[in-house]
């Protein structure tokens, strides 16, 4: 009786070792209601075919995922509506829409990761990229960042703007729209909100607040937030870090000449906490 007890505890251990994924659900809040799809319903998309990305973001390698095409969920979208993807770990990209609406040069697709067959982890004790990945093809063509390839992703919802939405990020309102300050802060939304907040301001739950209490332009000497911002595990690594490396492929130096420059004028905008 007691080998059985044992035999049993054991097999009950392995059980979840074995046991394949759950199909997920992805929710869209487009403006027109709220839509779930399940996961075999995407695999199952009239639009969804297998593609290869050459050089994945995350994966850091070529990779072939069973995709939809982003533009055949996006009903009702226009190319100047704002969107958000949130993922499981609080992740929050803010997307314009135009450029998920693209079927030629950089296009957005959903990957779907099948149950039967789980994608694998992005990294040792880390979880995979699944169970939707937003992915693009030639992203190269479209200047394309490493925060608009949100994995995890849980639900994408149709929002107004992030100027509307958090006006505790916005520049000097004295200054002229195509001042290099409100430039960097285009940049700012692109590259970096997707994990940090602002004064406070922002969805994300990943990464620092980039200006309470402190700027990293104030803390960081002369030349390296650059550096960080480039290679951040080069400057300082730990095994728990998530931000990405900004190459200048992605970040040109002139960009990110531009968004320490909106950094430095916002340590001059402080919003107390509250």
């Amino acid at each position: 009786m007691k080998r059985l007890t044992l035999l049993s505890t054991f097999l009950l251990s392995i059980v979840p070792l074995c046991a394949p994924l759950h199909a997920a659900q992805l929710t869209l809040d487009l403006g027109s209601g709220s839509r779930t799809w399940e996961t075999e319903a995407l695999l199952a998309h009239p639009q969804a075919q297998t593609i290869t990305i050459d050089d994945d973001v995350s994966y850091k390698r070529q990779m072939t995922y069973r995709a939809v095409p982003v533009a055949a969920l996006l009903d009702g979208i226009k190319a100047d509506d704002h969107l958000q993807a949130v993922a499981l770990d609080g992740f929050a990209a803010e997307l314009s829409a135009g450029p998920l609406l693209n079927q030629k040069g950089a296009q957005a697709w959903l990957a779907v990761e099948d149950p039967a067959r789980p994608w694998p982890p992005l990294a040792e004790g880390k979880p995979g990229a699944g169970p939707f990945y937003l992915v693009w093809t030639h992203p190269q063509a479209g200047h394309i960042s490493p925060e608009q390839w949100p994995f995890q992703v849980a639900s994408i919802k149709r929002l107004t703007s992030v100027a509307e939405r958090f006006p505790a990020l916005l520049p000097d309102p004295k200054l002229a729209a195509n001042d290099p300050v409100n430039k960097g802060f285009a940049l700012f939304q692109k590259n970096c909100l997707a994990c940090h907040k602002l004064n406070g301001a922002g969805d994300a739950q990943v990464g620092p607040d980039l200006n309470v209490p402190y700027s990293p332009t104030e803390y960081f000497a002369e030349g390296f937030l650059k550096r960080y911002i480039r290679d951040p595990q080069g400057l300082r690594h730990w095994p728990q870090a998530k931000m990405p490396a900004f190459a200048p492929a992605v970040l040109p130096d002139g960009e990110l000449d531009l968004l320490v420059g909106y950094l430095k004028h916002m340590a001059k905008r402080k919003v107390p906490a509250q």
